[in-house]
Formats: structure tokens, C-alpha cells, sequence
């Protein structure tokens, strides 16, 4: 189910992505504080599994709560949560029930992402796990292990359907070419991070035009010394020049005649992609760059967009492969929220890169950690074995949540569940018709690092949170409030 945040700038946030809601909402409480840091770390370390992490630390708070109104001391219940917390951990790392061998292959790769998209982008799953494995495939570099998340961008162009999105080989602009040359081939780069313009004199003077020989020869020199920069480029062998903020009129004049194609780009962000994607080092001052200053491209070709003009880069080296996911959609919120998705379905590639372990979806793996952990509690003495077994109940809120988001009866859910977790760690919820079924067959995985992590971090801020016995608020120190008493003289008299 989607949420709808409004930040602090009055800007609308439509996602079901828990790390943009904690994001973007402004946490004070200084205990709420640390699991939105949590989260945090949670989405640095592998982009997803934010939800799974706030959900359960959530839960264990509120079982800490009803156990410390029972009577039990938070010692006890710390002790009962770390050594559920142990075994919790040692389970999960015997559940992998299938293991990702070759992320080149496709269908291997779509299989592998799915439920990722699934829990954000219901029903879009099919169609967006296959553009993003042919985007991945694209961008892989001879040694999987060397993999980066930042070959593989997202543009999003409004206009069209979701079903209009497309990958393209390469880095893609949403800028037109300056002057009439509209593709290159084997092009040679150069990238200058400064305005594209003719020098202009530091200082003011004052001329005085006699005749109109005067006034045509007053700009001939920097002229000619321009057109000679320019010449210069096309002499190297450059066939593109990508600059930043302005470039004049007499640029593009000079550019048209010597055939070089002159891109604009407003954002430095964005230049610095394109340099990094075409291998190019940024020129702060207009010179002719260097053999190792300038970058190359397969290609460089101009495309329309949904009315949109693009260019796009494309540069085969192997370190270099870049793809781009062009996202079409009819509104901002839903190409952001998708933008979202894609983001986190891109980081779990790269974690299937580390590790290839995969476990159950759709709360199997939670539900069958959680009814282990509340047979372990039975065999533990002490009072400890209380909060060992609200720790186990704690794990059925991801199965709870995930039918009650689908209609379903919780209760009837969760006791076909238990009665297969029993037997077997992989039975969970299918959201789209309802059945409790074989999660591995049916392809409901999540990648095993990522619920790790997530189980990790939540039992880490869950002990920080008991351990805590009293919150000291620093509020700033008594004295005169500069803002309300500058008008007040130093009698007091306010006259």
C-alpha cells in the first residue's frame, strides 16, 4: 500500500519505499531517531530491505513494552534478545534455498529481482525486472566483481506509459545538438566545464569609431583568435565538444562551420557523467585538450523523446559500459516512485554479485525463524526465555502485514503457515491470489545479504534502544532571548 509524505518544503512523496518515508519525514524523538539511522545504514549497505528492518524493530519494541508491563526488568529481556538475536542470525544462514550461479544469464537475473520490484511497483514486476537485467547485463564488466551501480542510469521523461520505458546502450542526454550535425560515429570528445563563449576585457574603456571600417574591424581580433580555437579543435580531431552554462551565438556559428557537434548542459553533475562516460577529463579554460585530456564515442547520436530532444553516448569499453533506463510515465510522483524501484532492484544485483544466496519470500523465511526461535525459548531456563519467545513472536509481523495489505485474514494466514513451518522454511504468502504456497517454486526470493543485514541492524538499535534507562534533552541554556528582548533596555523598563 502506497503512502502519501508531504516534507518539510511542502513536496509530495506517493511511495510504499520505507527509506524515502523515513527520509523524508522529521524525526525528533531521539529513539525514533536511531532506527531512522538504522534505516539508513540498511539502505547504504544494500538498498532494500528498509521495510523488513522498521517493521520488525517496531515490533520487538512493542513485545519489550508488554513484557517490562508483565514486570520483567529490560535487563532480562536483553538478555533473552541477544541470545535470540544469536539464533536467529545462525538460522537464516542454513535457509538459502537457491543460489544465483550466472547473473548473465537473463531469465536468471529477472527471477532474482522480481520480488524486489514486486514490493514496490505491484503488478509492473514482469515487464520492469526485464528492462533492468537487460540494462545490468549491458553494463557488466568482464569481471562481474567489478560491477558499479553508477554505470546504469535512470532518465525519466514524462509522457507516454510505463510501458513505453526502454533501455538504451549508453548515456542519455535530454539535450539537442547546438548545431545541424545530428550523429558521429568513432567520435573523439572534449568536455569543458566553462561557458563557450568569446573572451571578454576586464577592464571598461572607451572607444571612439571614426568610420564604419572602425566599427567592422573593432571585434575582428577576438573574433579570429575564437575561430582559431575552434579550428584548432577540429584539427585534433574532435568531432564533439560538450560544454557547461552558456555557449554564444558566434560558438555555434563557428562549430556549424567546421562540422563539430555542441552539446549544452546545464548541470555539472550531469557533465561530469558524460566525461566519466566517454573517458574525457573536464577543460576549465578554452584550449585545445590534450590526447589524454580528450575522451571517445562510439557513438553519439540525436533521438526524439516524446518531443523530447536526447542525445545519446554510446562507448563499448568494457570498463566504460553504460546503459540507461528511460522511464516514460504520466505523472512526476509515479516516474519518481518507479525511479525508487528500479534504484533498489539495481543494488540488489550488485549484492547477488557479492553474495548469490537467496531465501524465500513472501514472510516464509520470517514466519519459519520466528517459530524456531519460539521452540528454542521453551528449552531456555531463567526468565530470559519470556523475551526470547515474544523475540520469535515478534518475526510473524512481516507475514501479518503482508496479508492484511493483500485483504486476507491474518489469523487464518498465519496458522496455515505455522502448520507448513513445521515441516519446511520456504511456505509463504503469495499477495496476488491469496494462497500459501512454495515460495522458492513460485520465485518469491529475497537475496539472503540483504535480510541479514536487516536482521542485524534491527537487533543492534533494538538493544541500544532497552539500554537506555533515561532520556537527558539538552534544551539551550536560560538567559536573555537576543531575538524577542533587543528592544528592552538593560533597567527592564519596557516603557
Amino acid at each position: 500500500m502506497n503512502k502519501m509524505v508531504i516534507n518539510h518544503l511542502e513536496k509530495l512523496f506517493v511511495t510504499s519505499d520505507a527509506a524515502t518515508i523515513i527520509k523524508e519525514t522529521d524525526v525528533h524523538h531521539p529513539a525514533a531517531r536511531m532506527i531512522a539511522q538504522a534505516a539508513k545504514m540498511q539502505e547504504n549497505e544494500c538498498g532494500d530491505g528498509t521495510n523488513l528492518l522498521i517493521s520488525l524493530v517496531g515490533e520487538l519494541m512493542t513485545q519489550a513494552d508488554s513484557l517490562i508491563k508483565m514486570g520483567l526488568h529490560p535487563s532480562e529481556i536483553l538478555i533473552g534478545y541477544e541470545k535470540a538475536g544469536k539464533e536467529a542470525m545462525a538460522l537464516i544462514e542454513k535457509l538459502t534455498c537457491f543460489t544465483a550461479s550466472n547473473l548473465r544469464d537473463e531469465d536468471e537475473l529477472v527471477s532474482c529481482i522480481k520480488s524486489t520490484i514486486a514490493s514496490k511497483q505491484f503488478g509492473l514486476e514482469d515487464f520492469l525486472s526485464k528492462k533492468i537485467a537487460q540494462a545490468a547485463i549491458h553494463a557488466m564488466p568482464e569481471r562481474i566483481s567489478n560491477f558499479n551501480v553508477d554505470n546504469i542510469r535512470v532518465q525519466k521523461i514524462l509522457g507516454g506509459g510505463i510501458y513505453d520505458t526502454e533501455v538504451v546502450h549508453g548515456i542519455v542526454v535530454v539535450r539537442g545538438s547546438e548545431t545541424t550535425i545530428r550523429s558521429v560515429e568513432k567520435a573523439k570528445v572534449a568536455v569543458f566545464n566553462t561557458n563557450i563563449e568569446m573572451q571578454q576585457g576586464e577592464t571598461k574603456g572607451t572607444v571612439l569609431l571614426k568610420n564604419a571600417e572602425d566599427l567592422l574591424g573593432y571585434t575582428q581580433g577576438e573574433e579570429d583568435a575564437f575561430e582559431g580555437f575552434i579550428k584548432a579543435l577540429a584539427e585534433a580531431g574532435v568531432q564533439v565538444v560538450v560544454g557547461s552554462g552558456s555557449m554564444s551565438e558566434l560558438a555555434v556559428h563557428f562549430f556549424e562551420k567546421y562540422g563539430i557537434m555542441a552539446i549544452k548542459i546545464m548541470s555539472k553533475w550531469e557533465l561530469k557523467r558524460i566525461a566519466r562516460a566517454v573517458g574525457a577529463t573536464p577543460i576549465v579554460k578554452l584550449t585545445t585538450p590534450s590526447a589524454e585530456e580528450m575522451g571517445y564515442a562510439d557513438d553519439v547520436r540525436f533521438k526524439e523523446i516524446s518531443s523530447r530532444w536526447c542525445t545519446v553516448f554510446r562507448r563499448d569499453e568494457d570498463e566504460n559500459k553504460m546503459a540507461t533506463i528511460i522511464l516514460r510515465g504520466s505523472t512526476v510522483a509515479s516516474l519518481d516512485d518507479t525511479e525508487r524501484a528500479v534504484d533498489n532492484a539495481i543494488s540488489t544485483v550488485k549484492a547477488l554479485i557479492r553474495d548469490g544466496r537467496m531465501v524465500a519470500g513472501a514472510g516464509a523465511t520470517e514466519l519459519y525463524i520466528g517459530s524456531e526461535i519460539q521452540k528454542f525459548a521453551k528449552t531456555q531456563p531463567g526468565l530470559d526465555q519470556y523475551a526470547v519467545e515474544k523475540f520469535g513472536t515478534a518475526f510473524e509481523i512481516i507475514p501479518r502485514t503482508l496479508s492484511e495489505n493483500a485483504g486476507l485474514k491474518a489469523e487464518i494466514v498465519l496458522a496455515k503457515m505455522y502448520k507448513e513451518a513445521a515441516t519446511s522454511s520456504v511456505f509463504g504468502i503469495d499477495c496476488s491470489d491469496g494462497e500459501v504456497k512454495d515460495a522458492a517454486e513460485a520465485k518469491i526470493l529475497d537475496a539472503l545479504d540483504t535480510k541479514s543485514w536487516a536482521i542485524k541492524l534491527c537487533i543492534d538499535v533494538c538493544l541500544t534502544i532497552l539500554k537506555v534507562d533515561q532520556i537527558i534533552m539538552s534544551k539551550p541554556a536560560g538567559g536573555p532571548n537576543i531575538n524577542n528582548q533587543a528592544a528592552r533596555r538593560p533597567d527592564g523598563y519596557d516603557g
